[in-house]
């Protein structure tokens, strides 16, 4: 009854590593607000605009949507504040990359079928998730290092900015730490207002924070839409071989978009990512995993059973921090507060 793709998804969204992304920080901590976005919700959204432009394009809806959901399985807790810290705790070990450890939920980690170990998932959504855009690129044997990965597998990469671009605003917004004012006399949103900002001045409230992000995602959305179509066009692109081959990034920004997208990111980094308040989190995340990982480190026998035996085959800081990467937030500190009591 289903497609492969299909049964993909679904053996993703029935995982136990999906279920924990609902506790884990995206930005702020899930707990300091209900309506702030989980690292669940914002997968979510990604699937949404993913399948959108998947849709709009008529590529392989259903791959584009797989690949979506199990784009973040790999997230520590605490957002990527906790990457950063497993990162430095296992530098002597290849480090930690959340793509990479991904990879690993699905082909490993996860236990729920007997006759094979992770989920089985098809090729091209594994492939989807080693070759995510990432400043760290994973090099395996089975993915060719220089092949292009499927247009669908790029539009997320797409989807993904484009939803972290705009509910970062829309939960800055929420939060008090940028305003209206902020926004509206931003060098990005000068740009992008296209007559809307007297629309946005006549709303209040959540309609208002609603509307700006709307208007972010359907620009961006149109852009890459429009950017994409051109290149394909360009190169000639027709068939799958063909975007294998490809030597340059089908999808992507606009050039004028590009400048624009990038002066959101600075706002967004200055104005929200190193606020007092997200940095105090930061370093409570610090504190939280050296904390957890020293202990474990000291007595592996604390770790649950089955991670006692992964170290008969595995190195004890590998397994550590696939165990900590699974972690959502409430239980790391719960972890933290049983192993120094």
């Amino acid at each position: 009854m289903r497609t492969v793709f299909q049964r993909d998804r679904d053996r993703v969204i029935h995982s136990a590593a999906f279920r924990r992304l609902e506790y884990k920080t995206q930005v702020f901590i899930p707990h300091e607000q209900d309506h702030f976005r989980t690292r669940l919700t914002h997968t979510i959204e990604v699937s949404q605009i993913a399948r959108t432009m998947a849709r709009a394009m008529r590529l392989n809806e259903d791959l584009a949507e797989a690949i979506a959901l199990v784009h973040d399985l790999g997230h520590t807790p605490f957002g990527h504040s906790g990457e950063d810290v497993l990162n430095d705790l296992l530098a002597d070990f290849g480090g930690f990359n959340h793509n990479r450890q991904s990879l690993r939920v699905v082909d490993v980690l996860e236990t729920r079928y007997p006759e094979h170990p992770g989920l089985n998932l098809s090729f091209e959504i594994r492939e989807g998730i080693v070759k995510h855009e990432t400043s760290v690129k994973i090099v395996l044997p089975e993915f060719e290092g220089d092949a292009s990965p499927t247009l669908e597998a790029s539009l997320v990469d797409m989807a993904d900015e484009i939803a972290y671009n705009a509910h970062d605003i829309d939960d800055g917004l929420s939060s008090g730490i940028i305003s209206f004012d902020d926004v509206l006399h931003a060098e990005f949103w000068r740009t992008l207002a296209n007559g809307t900002m007297q629309d946005l001045r006549g709303l209040a409230g959540d309609q208002r924070r609603y509307a700006l992000s709307r208007h972010l995602v359907d620009v961006f959305v149109t852009d890459v839409l429009e950017e994409t179509s051109r290149r394909l066009s360009r190169l000639n692109i027709g068939d799958l071989e063909s975007v294998r081959s490809a030597t340059e990034k089908m999808c992507d920004y606009s050039e004028p978009m590009v400048a624009v997208v990038t002066d959101l990111k600075m706002f967004l980094r200055t104005r929200l990512y190193k606020h007092p308040h997200l940095l105090a989190m930061s370093g409570r995340a610090r504190e939280t995993i050296e904390a957890v990982y020293e202990r474990f480190m000291l007595f592996p026998d604390l770790l649950p059973l089955r991670f006692q035996e992964m170290m008969e085959n595995e190195a004890k800081e590998i397994v550590i921090g696939d165990y900590i990467a699974g972690m959502t937030d409430r239980y790391a500190e719960k972890i933290r507060g049983q192993l120094s009591g």
